[in-house]
């Protein structure tokens, strides 16, 4: 296996959990050097909001992850990387245009020249300025929406421009969809909630007119006309890295960006009938945006609504509005994270433990709260789990538990910190484990396993697109990539980030920046998938350029803050 070129020397060496092999702390001594690079002389302190900067400064050294050493023995710990190597505005990694003079990408890879001409050409103009990229590039069959600016699909792209010091199409496009935002949103006869954000938006070209006017999709056009409750945590999400990278809080303190985030925290903070802190949510609102039994609390949504309510702790301002906010999100925070580390969690402990549950408890102190019947566990997860690690199963209910494994939040659960300490160390040790199953020959199992026969025909309702192991039925989608990476470099694992990616690189470029693999091993290119997919090639451009330069992840990780809790009452229902 190649090791990624660098001009470094092995003078210092990788403490973790676990003893590793040779070969891997050798890798693990050359990302060491990176790390050891001291901060960049910037003084980019009057920028930070002053919600950041204190949270930022209460975590310096109390990391619970392993340590990497120095020479002197003295420790600096992987999730505080924002802390300890402070990101440097307007800086660019190495990758700064398709034909970067600095010679850095022939030396790492040939592929990232033509991912980042690939990426510009993605590029969509509206009235002259850059404003997104579109979904694909590939026009060999019928456009449908793969010609739009997907919100969700943005946020590689996104982290790829703002990597490489190029934050302006991050901010037009921030900027953008916060004016769809106040679009009124109607389906049928029945209006959305103000705070929705768009699925997706294209820009129009009247040649007659000489005009350009915008068209959002807030899920009426999508397929089965569902409003995508992702779109709005990403956009939080994003705006909080825009800060970050460009160490400005002048966007984000806009009175339109406020606005913007209070009424996507009004959906999801508004009272109902719920008896859980998690979002019920209806069949294809995320990622997965087809019927695949993902309806109720998908581990996606609740890790992102995690995450965004933690960015939006940064970025409101502390005026009367945005204190209400505050100490509601604080109180969410804290019951969140109760909640999915006591019942989405699933180690060997966990599942012996279900496996030998009663049924028909009726009083406050059942151990089976949500009546699960053990008989409902499928015969795959007693082979799959490993006797070391653990994951966030994709779904709790009443009478529910989907333990199929889901990548995008298992990785966002870690990056968010929704995952503790101990918890990020068992997904990791579960990837590591299962590699074949969840990496196989191309990274990533967007979720595993397949449905197959019978149970495909019920929960997916026979959808051509979704056979076992395709598309989002067990499909592996090279976009994950990034995010796989982000959670071993925080979890300093760089060397199994830097083996996805190697494996990535044998066919990706080949095969034409497909959007999917089919089969169970990822082996084939997608039946109906587009090739140059811009997320794919964007998630690889993200990964590469983090793996090189680990500071970049302060843009997308949080360290667990404890000064968020507040002190709640003992129910008589619920321990917190």
């Amino acid at each position: 296996m190649s090791t990624l070129s660098l001009d470094v020397t092995q003078n210092g060496s990788v403490k973790s959990m676990e003893s590793l092999c040779s070969a891997a702390e050798i890798e693990e001594n050359d990302f060491l050097r990176l790390l050891e690079r001291p901060p960049r002389p910037l003084n980019i302190e009057r920028h930070r909001s002053c919600d950041e900067r204190s949270l930022s400064e209460l975590s310096i050294g109390l990391s619970p992850y392993p340590a990497f050493r120095n020479a002197d023995n003295s420790s600096r710990f992987m999730d505080h990387l924002d802390v300890v190597f402070p990101l440097s505005p307007g800086r660019r990694s190495g990758f700064n245009t398709p034909r970067s003079q600095n010679g850095f990408e022939t030396q790492t890879h040939p592929m990232v020249a033509d991912a980042w001409e690939a990426l510009r050409r993605s590029l969509v103009y509206f009235r002259g300025l850059p404003v997104g990229t579109i979904a694909a590039l590939d026009n060999s069959e019928e456009n449908l929406n793969y010609d739009q600016v997907f919100v969700r699909d943005f946020v590689p792209s996104a982290l790829a421009f703002l990597m490489n010091g190029e934050p302006e199409i991050v901010k037009n496009f921030i900027l953008k969809t916060l004016r769809l935002q106040s679009w009124e949103k109607k389906i049928d006869r029945f209006q959305l909630g103000e705070g929705v954000m768009p699925a997706s938006f294209k820009v129009l070209h009247d040649p007659v007119r000489n005009t350009e006017t915008l068209m959002a999709d807030f899920g009426e056009s999508a397929i089965g006309r569902v409003a995508p409750v992702d779109s709005g945590f990403w956009w939080i999400i994003l705006l909080r890295a825009y800060t970050r990278s460009t160490g400005d809080s002048s966007l984000a303190e806009r009175p339109e960006c406020q606005k913007g985030m209070r009424l996507i925290l009004s959906l999801c903070l508004s009272e109902g009938f719920d008896t859980f802190p998690t979002l019920l949510c209806a069949d294809g609102c995320s990622m997965i945006d087809r019927r695949m039994g993902v309806y109720g609390y998908p581990i996606e949504i609740q890790a992102l609504f995690f995450m965004a309510l933690r960015c939006a702790l940064l970025l409101l301002k502390q005026d009367a509005e945005g204190k209400e906010f505050v100490e509601r999100i604080a109180k969410r925070l804290h019951a969140l994270s109760y909640h999915m580390r006591s019942y989405f969690w699933l180690d060997l402990k966990q599942l012996n433990d279900i496996y030998r549950y009663k049924t028909e408890e009726y009083s406050h102190t059942a151990v089976n709260k949500f009546n699960v019947i053990p008989d409902s566990l499928p015969e795959w997860i007693f082979d799959f789990m490993p006797t070391h690690g653990g994951y966030f199963i994709g779904n709790v209910g009443p009478s529910n538990m989907d333990f199929r494994w889901f990548c995008l939040g298992n990785c966002i659960a870690i990056l968010s910190s929704l995952a503790t300490p101990e918890q990020s160390t068992a997904i990791m040790d579960l990837i590591e484990s299962r590699w074949e199953e969840l990496v196989g020959e191309m990274p990533l199992k967007v979720c595993y396993p397949a449905l197959e026969s019978h149970e495909w025909r019920i929960i997916t309702g026979c959808d051509p697109k979704n056979t076992r192991w395709s598309y989002h039925n067990g499909g592996s989608w090279p976009v994950l990539l990034w995010l796989l990476t982000a959670a071993c470099i925080k979890t300093g694992r760089p060397q199994t980030a830097r083996r996805a990616i190697e494996l990535a690189e044998t066919r990706l470029l080949k095969d034409g920046w497909p959007e999917y693999y089919d089969g169970k091993l990822g082996r084939y290119i997608g039946k109906q998938a587009r090739k140059l997919q811009t997320w794919s090639i964007a998630g690889y451009l993200v990964a590469k350029m983090m793996l090189e330069d680990p500071s970049h992840l302060g843009m997308v990780s949080l360290e667990e803050d404890k000064q968020t809790k507040p002190v709640m009452k003992r129910s008589s229902s619920w321990t917190f």
